[in-house]
């Protein structure tokens, strides 16, 4: 699959926003303890990578019913879905000046019911040529997300069949259909209820 960037300026990728707060003290905080502990933007990225998907349980996983949206919020209170994990990752690649966008996919359960569109992120290392995704959702049994800009290894590959797809688009920003979601959701049982289906 191609990935297309929405935005063709690179430096869209990395501003920060509402939800890619980067700006936050939260966010730098976090990142420069990261940034210390690595040193260069390969080893950062992966650390960092490392940090959203390990130390941020999914909010299904965990039980947490609170919905957060910001990556500021995702950091403070240690809980998100896909997508406000992807919002906190991309702040952090931002904060260290490594571009990060914003990606989808749509998913279904095992017989093909309740479609819903998943969030992940992908990364420009500097000098590479092309653009890496890559899933901090948070690992569990049948879920194995790694980093590596070789070979994808999402958490979901997709399967075609159930009609579950990749979406291309590289968005500097959250897809407002899930930022509206996110930030009107009292909590994690209506974010369920209102997140979109397909893109």
């Amino acid at each position: 699959m191609q990935l297309t960037q929405q935005n063709p300026d690179i430096h869209a990728y990395l501003a920060s926003d509402e939800a890619v707060d980067h700006w936050h003290p939260l966010v730098q905080e976090t990142a420069d303890a990261l940034w210390s502990a690595t040193g260069d933007a390969y080893s950062y990225a992966k650390a960092a990578f490392e940090f959203v998907r390990d130390v941020i349980p999914h909010s299904a996983d965990s039980g947490d019913l609170r919905v957060s949206w910001r990556a500021s919020d995702v950091l403070a209170t240690r809980n998100g879905i896909c997508h406000a994990k992807s919002h906190a990752l991309a702040a952090l690649l931002r904060a260290q000046g490594i571009p990060a966008a914003l990606c989808y996919q749509r998913l279904t359960e095992d017989d093909g019911s309740a479609p819903l569109v998943h969030g992940l992120v992908a990364v420009r290392l500097p000098g590479a040529a092309a653009w890496s995704r890559i899933d901090p959702r948070g690992n569990k049994p049948g879920v194995d997300a790694r980093f590596d800009l070789e070979r994808e290894r999402l958490a979901f590959p997709v399967r075609p069949e159930l009609g579950e797809a990749d979406y291309p688009g590289l968005y500097a920003a959250p897809h407002p259909a899930v930022l509206t979601a996110l930030r009107e959701s009292a909590d994690r049982p209506e974010l369920w209820r209102n997140l979109p289906t397909a893109l």
